[in-house]
């Protein structure tokens, strides 16, 4: 169900900022409605049991009035008190079958909504899973969490009750046009005369609702991506003294965002304004009619019945402008929710893939050339080769692209030309988690998540035991601090690991990657933030960790690589110096001049 989204350009050369609306398609789009149906089709046989109970309930409901017309007209003319206490029950009996039948439904839609709500966003997480780094690179963070929890809230009310709703007030329009024809035409005439216009007025506003509510969507969106990116930075914040500034623009958006707000509900309130309006107009006439303009006069009874019939016909009217308002307002979040749904992955499985066996770790760069942006290439035509245990370190400035090479051997980004072959496959042709299951890969972020140190350690193999916990721990130097904290191993971690150092977390990120038991290993400056004696610490838990596996190393610390297969200087995209520490060196090229200048430091 994919198709074309434009994306607006920011000020980042089409990347999206917190203060930069997104792109929204102003019509409605079929292939968002498909998603709609496909949702509410999981939920067919509730929703049509409670379509069911509706239709009963309201069609016993609609004989009401014509019980009080003929208590009227015949049983209190004749003082029928046995017929008039008939038709008191009847009418009882209609209220509470009405009332019960509907207690019913909204119990079983309630329940319903809730399941599509609950479908949509184990599919928008679970596909948020699958897209590539480059969909994440692109936007804020805050601006794709606000999809997967407040818009998916929103849209419950829309895609459950808003939707069979719509179909009952639909059908209540039609069976209350039925009796109002049985009692009187000329009356019934005009009662249906102002839809007309109610309906052309709608029409003319449509296009300007729909869009009001997208640029609040857009509003909500910037103002939870600037809040989210606050919240992460706000250490930054407090040692910059930024804080101040960043309440300003806070104030900012949020004041952008209630104008947006107020602008739609100022359209969405027309609608409700409108119907109103025309249907009070029409209770008028009804009456006017009856009385002063049919010969002969309508009954009192014929009367009071046409008015509440009338009253009827209006009432889901009125329902419908508010239903509309609410789906125009869900279909604003929707498209938000459903264009992330139809984002392609861009990194999946070929179809023709196959599963890597065992790895041994010979690698091999082809002419490899890739670009983050279009026109913009951060690698050109590179290429090696790295035996089985070979240790490949990559140093040159920032933003040449020595990241970039670690990143396409795990494959989390494709190729643009060249292949990479991992003993003789080539990557794009084998499965991903046969690809990245055999490969440990150590971040320059290292990050933890939510629970206990055992449960970060064991993130890396879910199966471990806590005897392999602990031997990981151990051997890459991190048991030494656990040992320290007041629970050792079950010390509870916060998001991104707070309470513990970024240096703790490094190590944790160590014995994390260790557990795997990696054929291939990547290491992203992977020492950055540890101390020199931490450094040494870790250094032999770090070579026995490479030992058997093919490295990739990528380290500001030169003192780290001396030892390593091959050291690679990359400069602008290529590879311009190769050899080992003692050949770089004998070579007195670039990587001579960085060896200097750091011991000189």
């Amino acid at each position: 169900m994919a198709r074309k989204k434009k994306q607006q350009e920011g000020p980042a050369g089409g990347r999206n900022r917190y203060d930069a609306d997104e792109y929204l398609d102003e019509k409605v789009s079929f292939v968002n409605f498909k998603y709609c149906v496909t949702y509410i089709s999981r939920v067919k046989g509730p929703m049509l049991l409670a379509l069911s109970l509706s239709i009963i309930g309201n069609i016993v409901g609609l004989s009401g009035p014509l019980f009080i017309q003929h208590a009227l007209d015949a049983a209190v003319p004749a003082k029928d008190y046995r017929l008039l206490f008939i038709m008191a029950a009847c009418l009882a009996g209609t209220i509470v079958i009405a009332i019960g039948f509907g207690a019913i439904r909204n119990l079983i839609v309630a329940r319903a909504g809730q399941s599509i709500i609950h479908d949509i966003r184990y599919d928008l997480f679970a596909h948020l899973q699958k897209l590539p780094f480059s969909f994440y690179d692109s936007r804020p963070h805050g601006k794709i969490f606000v999809r997967v929890v407040p818009y998916v809230n929103s849209v419950s009310d829309a895609l459950s009750n808003g939707i069979l709703n719509f179909i009952i007030e639909i059908l209540n329009i039609l069976f209350i046009i039925f009796f109002m024809y049985r009692v009187d035409v000329h009356l019934a005439t005009v009662t249906v005369l102002g839809l007309p216009v109610l309906a052309l007025f709608i029409w003319t506003i449509k296009a300007r609702q729909r869009r009001a509510w997208q640029i609040v969507s857009n509003k909500n969106s910037n103002l939870n991506a600037y809040v989210q990116e606050s919240i992460d930075g706000v250490k930054v914040t407090q040692a910059f003294d930024r804080q101040n500034r960043n309440i300003s623009i806070l104030d900012r958006l949020a004041d952008e965002r209630n104008k947006a707000w107020m602008h739609a509900q100022y359209i969405s309130n027309s609608v409700w304004f409108s119907t109103e309006t025309i249907s009070q107009i029409v209770f008028s006439f009804v009456y006017i009619m009856g009385a002063y303009w049919m010969h002969p006069m309508a009954s009192f009874g014929m009367l009071l019945a046409m008015g509440n019939y009338a009253w009827r016909f209006w009432q889901p009217i009125i329902n419908l402008a508010n239903i509309y308002n609410t789906f125009v307002t869900g279909m604003s979040y929707l498209d938000r929710i459903f264009d992330t749904i139809a984002e392609p992955p861009l990194i999946e499985d070929a179809p023709d893939a196959v599963d890597m066996p065992a790895m041994r770790g010979h690698v091999i760069f082809d002419d490899v050339t890739f670009a983050y942006d279009p026109g913009r290439p951060i690698l050109k035509n590179v290429s090696f080769q790295a035996d089985p245990s070979d240790s490949i370190a990559f140093v040159g400035p920032t933003g040449a692209g020595k990241t970039t090479i670690v990143n396409l051997v795990s494959r989390f980004y494709n190729i643009e030309s060249g292949q990479v072959i991992i003993d003789g496959f080539d990557i794009m042709k084998v499965t991903l988690n046969s690809l990245r299951s055999q490969m440990g890969i150590m971040l320059q972020d290292s990050f933890l998540f939510t629970g206990t140190i055992a449960d970060n350690i064991r993130y890396g193999k879910l199966n471990a035991t806590d005897a392999e916990v602990r031997a990981a721990a151990e051997l890459i130097g991190a048991n030494s601090f656990i040992e320290k904290l007041p629970q050792g191993y079950e010390t509870p971690i916060t998001e991104r690991g707070g309470g513990i150092s970024h240096g703790e977390k490094q190590l944790l990120a160590f014995a994390r990657t260790l557990l795997s038991d990696p054929r291939i290993l990547v290491l992203d400056e992977a020492t950055s933030s540890i101390d020199t004696g931490t450094e040494q610490l870790v250094q032999e838990g770090i070579r026995t960790l490479m030992r058997g596996r093919t490295s990739f190393i990528i380290a500001h610390r030169l003192s780290t690589i001396r030892d390593c297969s091959r050291i690679m200087y990359i400069k602008d995209g290529r590879i311009v110096e190769s050899g080992t520490h003692d050949e770089l060196m004998a070579l007195k090229g670039l990587y001579y001049q960085l060896y200097w200048a750091q011991y000189a430091e």
